[in-house]
């Protein structure tokens, strides 16, 4: 497809597993790159097109900025052409402190601070009173926290004991140690006084007492400040991060202190004063707690003509975030809590209202975490975006989203190194008729499962109120598929994941958590095969098993086991080099010498998951074969690095290692994400396949051929957030696309029809 405002042009890109791909992207449309997991569209769109666009952009800057910005190498290409600025909306998660709310991530909070500020009463100096993030307008007990950490004295402190039989029960305050020693030499208490006997005085002089002036005598005659029980735990323990005390430390932690809503603030993070301030009985604590929903309604409402350019500039952003099914949230949601999903829509958000036009917008699957309703309102904004004169480029496996392209392009034949070439490029209607995989897939209708298996028992959930569930009772029936579906937000994670798992602490659960990567860490690594393959060596050639690792004794000296050598040339990117002394192949001669059934460590580090099955004959190694090619990992190489996984791949290899463990209940969160259609039909069968061997296995899953495939559904709903934490409907799928009630059955009758 040619566009009348001309074409992003890749000659020759071969990054990754790319085969000297050449093609036209159009501009000013939206393109949508699809194909099997690791068949090459994140190395295309993201490794070439993305990176490239940015390495430029970041060239325009003097050599002082580039120091402080991110270094992107130059994509293995020949050339391309016609490039503008590339905004990347991916899947990494918003993160950020507990000072960062979605509020003040999308700058919503921000204006309600001006709004309340202007019309607020009664009325407050700044609008920086009313920042929980400013000295003027933070709570002063939790510091705009929302929450504290509240000391068990009960569990610190033994009222029946003395001091000289060990009153203090923390273990850094163990008897005749440094910190009892300046308690006991203090003059203030009877050593030998039990507490619960002290005065009001001596309690007040064992917890609160704070004057570094006072010292005293402590071990050894060093002069120690004095400080009470209470002010000294906080000072060492509360201004510490308890991941660094030792576990044993941490457990006593955890018994003594706990973290909950700060009492003074009621959890709003505001000082007083800025809780006072209102606007229509509402204070901007309030309107924080609302559902993004609610607060649109109220802003709507709100009738006030000396705000209403603000006002107007605060409906269109809530009204964006409706628009990508993100109503259910409040502003004060942490950031950090965000699933990628949801992150990643955030993030769109922020350019929906931007003027800019002519920009390249690439997305990684925005349709993550989302429900077939969802993903309308989803395929809305995108074409707002393009419609605004933008080029957006959408890597993606749903077909309502290829259904709204102007251009798709399709990547393959297969994945790893059978993949890299492009097999289709066209429309939606061309590419349902083009005999490629996912023209086959789009063909097909999913077919509803008519045999059920019988439930063997009954996991149960009696009156669940957590979040946003509305008094839930539930019987999951074991032994058998459970899929738990339902917009997002409806209350699924809140039931299985709040509710369900810790009454069932024995569950094994595979969820979107990715693996660490690293230049270090590969596939045979990882998967713990390595050591078997190791010692299948060692064994042939009769020497160690360390020289087979190339972090260990046999990796080549000159690259350190690397195969490249990395030069940083301080502010310029990193270059890197294949290694010369081995030639990319990081171990050294005398090991490379030294073979297994015709073959080297980097040969063997070199097969694929499925060449691997045909060589190795080794039974630890097989099994964890077998695991990885059931996941649909089978072209991954045994040498591949975690760092350069996608994180659909990272994913299943999480999927592997629990699989290696077989689990009595198997609770799995949206195990098709980054999946094509071909790779769910391979995943339905392993669901399959884990129940015929006895595991209970629960899905929380949007896809609609998992729904269709399950013996049990639970629908949550009917909305989301305040309107959700509801049973919909319970039953077998069959049921489910009569049921129009459901927004899941409704959208499975069309998926089945």
């Amino acid at each position: 497809m040619r566009s009348p405002f001309g074409n992003i042009e890749v000659r020759g890109a071969r990054e990754n597993n790319l085969k000297n791909v050449s093609l036209d992207i159009p501009r000013r449309k939206m393109t949508v790159f699809t194909g099997v997991s690791g068949s090459g569209k994140s190395s295309l769109v993201f490794d070439t097109i993305a990176a490239e666009s940015q390495r430029l952009i970041n060239e325009t800057f003097s050599t002082f900025v580039q120091t402080f910005l991110p270094h992107y190498g130059q994509p293995d290409a020949d050339a391309l052409h016609n490039l503008s600025t590339a905004i990347l909306v991916d899947q990494q998660r918003l993160g950020g402190t507990p000072r960062s709310t979605l509020g003040t991530a999308t700058d919503v909070y921000t204006m309600f601070r001006v709004l309340f500020a202007r019309i607020g009463a009664p009325k407050v100096p700044h609008a920086l009173a009313l920042s929980f993030n400013d000295p003027r307008g933070m709570c002063p007990e939790c510091e705009g926290l929302a929450r504290v950490s509240k000391i068990d004295l009960d569990a610190l402190v033994d009222k029946n004991k003395s001091l000289a039989e060990g009153a203090i029960l923390f273990p850094t305050f163990v008897k005749d140690g440094y910190n009892w020693s300046i308690f006991a030499n203090s003059g203030f208490f009877d050593v030998k006084k039990k507490l619960r006997h002290y005065t009001k005085a001596e309690w007040e002089k064992f917890l609160y007492f704070d004057d570094p002036k006072v010292k005293v005598k402590s071990v050894g005659n060093m002069k120690s400040p004095y400080e009470g029980l209470l002010v000294k735990f906080k000072r060492v323990y509360l201004g510490r991060d308890a991941e660094r005390m030792t576990s044993s430390l941490r457990e006593h932690f955890a018994r003594i202190v706990t973290r909950g809503p700060c009492d003074a603030c009621g959890g709003t993070r505001l000082a007083e004063p800025a809780r006072a301030c209102k606007i229509d009985k509402h204070s901007i604590a309030d309107v924080s707690a609302m559902s993004i929903r609610e607060v649109l309604g109220w802003m709507k409402n709100l009738v006030v003509p000396s705000v209403a350019p603000l006002q107007a500039r605060i409906v269109e952003r809530l009204e964006h975030l409706v628009a990508i099914g993100l109503g259910y949230l409040t502003l004060s949601r942490e950031t950090a809590t965000l699933s990628g999903g949801e992150s990643q829509r955030v993030k769109m958000v922020r350019h929906l209202g931007a003027a800019l036009t002519e920009m390249t917008y690439v997305f990684d699957e925005p349709t993550i975490g989302l429900h077939p309703h969802d993903i309308e309102r989803l395929s809305d904004v995108l074409r707002m975006l393009r419609d605004k004169g933008n080029t957006v480029l959408v890597v993606e496996h749903k077909p309502e989203v290829m259904a709204i392209a102007d251009h798709i392009v399709d990547m393959g034949p297969g994945a790893g190194k059978e993949g890299g070439a492009i097999v289709f490029e066209g429309t939606f209607a061309a590419l349902k008729k083009s005999g490629t995989k996912t023209g086959k897939h789009l063909a097909q209708r999913a077919a509803l499962k008519t045999e059920y298996r019988e439930a063997k028992g009954h996991l149960v959930v009696e009156k669940a109120t957590l979040n946003n569930l509305r008094h839930v009772t539930v019987k999951i029936p074991k032994g058998v598929l459970t899929v738990v579906t339902g917009v997002a937000g409806s209350g699924k994670s809140s039931l299985i994941h709040g509710c369900l798992i810790p009454r069932h602490p024995e569950a094994v659960v595979v969820d979107q958590s990715l693996t660490p990567g690293s230049r270090r860490s590969n596939l045979a690594t990882y998967s713990g095969m390595a050591d078997a393959i190791r010692k299948a060596f060692a064994t042939a050639n009769k020497v160690k098993p360390a020289l087979f690792s190339s972090n260990s004794e046999g990796a080549c000296p000159a690259c350190e086991g690397l195969g490249v050598i990395y030069t940083d040339l301080q502010h310029m990117d990193p270059v890197a080099t294949r290694c010369e002394a081995c030639d990319g192949r990081c171990f050294t001669g005398e090991v490379l010498a030294l073979t297994l059934r015709g073959k080297n460590i980097n040969d063997v580090l070199g097969l694929s998951v499925k060449e691997a099955l045909g060589y190795f004959v080794e039974k630890p190694v097989l099994a964890i074969l077998r695991t990885l090619q059931d996941v649909g990992l089978g072209y991954l190489a045994l040498g591949q690095r975690l760092n350069t996984l996608s994180g659909g791949e990272r994913q299943r290899l999480k999927l592997a290692e629990e699989l290696g463990k077989p689990s009595d209940i198997v609770v799995l969160d949206e195990p098709t994400t980054g999946l094509h259609m071909a790779d769910v039909a391979a995943l339905i069968q392993l669901l399959d396949r884990m129940v015929d061997n006895g595991s209970t296995v629960i899905v929380i899953e949007h896809n609609l051929d998992i729904v269709a495939r399950a013996d049990w559904v639970l629908d949550m709903g009917p909305g989301a957030g305040n309107e959700g934490g509801k049973i919909v409907f319970e039953g077998v799928p069959a049921k489910l696309v009569k049921h129009r009630a459901s927004l899941t059955g409704q959208h499975l009758a069309n998926r089945v029809a």
